[in-house]
């Protein structure tokens, strides 16, 4: 069963950055979409960005011009470039691959932005 691994979460000051990055344990084929979703206490988890199999990207409303989806696909890796962070983007945050047959989860990465 191929897990995916995120790593790249902490605590950080209001107005800092982290990087994000997720890797699966094994080979997937077929991807058709890579997205990070992030889960706050008490709230729905929401998908902040996505990337597909052409690059194309996408971002929630509330991270556009902050965050960065990118893939290196010689190490099969997406990372989430979180910048000018705010308290409200405390939570938990994690990975999902998405193919045409099934989707993986990661188990999530605590990212908390506090002074």
């Amino acid at each position: 069963q191929v897990q995916l691994v995120e790593s790249g979460g902490g605590l950080v000051q209001p107005g800092g950055s982290l990087r994000l990055s997720c890797a699966p344990s094994g080979s997937i084929s077929s991807i058709y979409i890579i997205g990070w979703y992030r889960q706050a206490p008490g709230k729905q988890r929401e998908l902040v960005a996505s990337i597909d199999s052409g690059g194309f990207t996408n971002y929630a409303d509330p991270v556009k011009g902050r965050f960065t989806i990118s893939r290196d696909n010689t190490k099969n890796t997406v990372y989430l470039q979180m910048n000018s962070l705010k308290p409200e983007d405390t939570a938990v945050y994690l990975c999902k691959v998405a193919t045409a047959r099934t989707a993986y989860w990661g188990q999530g990465t605590q990212v908390t932005v506090s002074s």
